[in-house]
């Protein structure tokens, strides 16, 4: 199902503006730090990520979603539960790379919005960050495939991808370069490569 949509955009020409134009929103968030002035760790901080990459795609963008949501057998958290589990999120502590592990771990299980999640959740765990480690995680070196298991898994374990993501983390938090190459990354993950964030 094709998600509504701004741009009047069906199918691949839809997801190809999306990759495009998010992209340049992500690089923008960086470029212009944005992302500096975004309240960290909260769903807040999460709401206002994802409404400036899809905003001009999405009319949901950074909305909480109403409708309940699967993915490959996964159930998401029930749309009915979702404001007291973001709640909860939110208060979760984010003072040490494991916290903020888990915290990102049970973001990824609220899903809170129709589309866009994994790539606004990123961009938060990497706010979070370096916020309190003075570290990010350098995400073209983290494997698609083991990223993708690890996090199918960590909802019952989050040793994986912990180890996963800490073997990424770097210390360079301005590296224009590794932050370009991050971001397109991220969108990999999501099956999405036509563009290189550098050259928009």
């Amino acid at each position: 199902m094709t998600p509504d949509n701004k741009l009047g955009l069906t199918g691949a020409a839809l997801l190809c503006e999306e990759e495009r134009i998010s992209k340049l929103r992500a690089k923008q968030l960086f470029e212009q730090h944005i992302i500096d002035t975004i309240e960290v760790g909260t769903y807040a901080g999460l709401q206002e990520i994802h409404r400036r990459l899809f905003g001009d795609i999405y009319p949901f963008a950074g909305k909480t979603r109403t409708l309940n949501m699967a993915k490959g057998g996964f159930r998401f958290a029930s749309a009915l539960y979702l404001d007291d589990a973001l709640e909860k999120i939110s208060a979760m502590p984010q003072d040490t790379y494991e916290q903020i592990i888990a915290k990102y771990v049970e973001m990824n299980i609220a899903h809170p919005f129709l589309e866009g999640n994994g790539r606004s959740t990123r961009i938060w765990l990497d706010a979070m960050l370096k916020h309190a480690l003075g570290r990010v995680v350098n995400w073209s070196r983290v494997d698609r495939e083991e990223y993708l298991l690890a996090m199918e898994r960590s909802p019952v374990k989050d040793t994986e991808i912990r180890l996963l993501l800490e073997a990424a983390l770097t210390d360079q938090t301005e590296d224009r370069l590794i932050l370009m190459h991050s971001i397109d990354a991220s969108y990999r993950y999501e099956g999405m490569e036509r563009y290189k964030t550098e050259e928009l």
